[in-house]
């Protein structure tokens, strides 16, 4: 399969850090979980994760989740350099090194970190998938600026929008 073959069977996921949701986590999750199960439902088998803290991390372990029980997908970790959790409380590094050991494949965009080392990364994503899924309050930042290069390079995204 060539590596446009396997982007039209990739999806990405895009969203917010937990402190900067205006509605509770446990909604986003319910609405990533939603919008997971309809893209394997669409024919998406690999699903790409930023891995920031937040939207990106709980949308890896969903992926988990689903594989584990046996549902035929992968997870592809787009880690913007590494030793990028290296300032987060400890639950959410374990949580993010557990998904690392799990995931299918660990990509680091970036030797180290530097300015643009996240829109690197959220380019990646879009450049490898068919489809963004994405949790956005309407605010400037990394999720508006992904789902504006989406919507350049003319990958549709599937947006909860929350203010």
């Amino acid at each position: 399969m060539t590596g446009k073959e396997k982007r039209l069977h990739r999806c990405c996921f895009t969203g917010h850090r937990p402190e900067k949701l205006s509605v509770p986590a446990d909604e986003v999750i319910a609405w990533l979980e939603k919008e997971t199960h309809q893209a394997i439902a669409d024919g998406f088998t690999t699903f790409i994760s930023g891995m920031a803290r937040g939207v990106d991390i709980w949308a890896a372990e969903i992926v988990l989740k689903l594989r584990d029980i046996g549902t035929p997908i992968h997870l592809i970790c787009a880690c913007p350099y590494p030793g990028f959790d290296r300032s987060w409380s400890q639950e959410w590094r374990d949580r993010y090194q557990r998904i690392l050991k799990d995931a299918n494949l660990v990509r680091y965009i970036s030797c180290g970190y530097d300015r643009g080392c996240f829109q690197r990364r959220n380019e990646w994503m879009v450049d490898h998938s068919a489809r963004v899924i994405a949790a956005f309050d309407g605010k400037p930042g990394g999720t508006i600026n992904t789902m504006q290069y989406a919507a350049s390079r003319s990958v549709p995204t599937v947006c909860l929008q929350f203010k």
